[in-house]
């Protein structure tokens, strides 16, 4: 997935994408326009280089990376006062 100037692997997750509509629900108002979207989910492999850089990546990954299943373990929630990120609690899913 092209990230502009950096790499991730796309993830699909109708339930993921369900929860944080519940919460947006839940939020309405308070967020701020980029949390008003749907989120593109995504794991980050490569952040802050070139295009040139970004897109050799993807080319080499291209046949490497193949779909599979997976799942998330749980939530985990983080708060920004001015930075860096300062973690608070995470939260199991049941059945772990």
């Amino acid at each position: 997935m092209p990230l502009g100037k950096g790499t991730a692997l796309d993830l699909h997750s109708p339930g993921m994408i369900s929860i944080w509509e519940d919460l947006a629900d839940s939020f309405f108002g308070l967020l701020i326009p980029q949390d008003e979207h749907a989120p593109r989910l995504h794991v980050t492999v490569q952040n802050k280089v070139t295009i040139e850089e970004a897109k050799a990546l993807q080319q080499e990954l291209l046949p490497v990376v193949e779909p599979r299943p997976f799942r998330f373990i749980g939530l985990s929630l983080y708060i920004y006062r001015g930075g860096p990120w300062e973690f608070v609690r995470t939260y199991p899913f049941r059945g772990r």
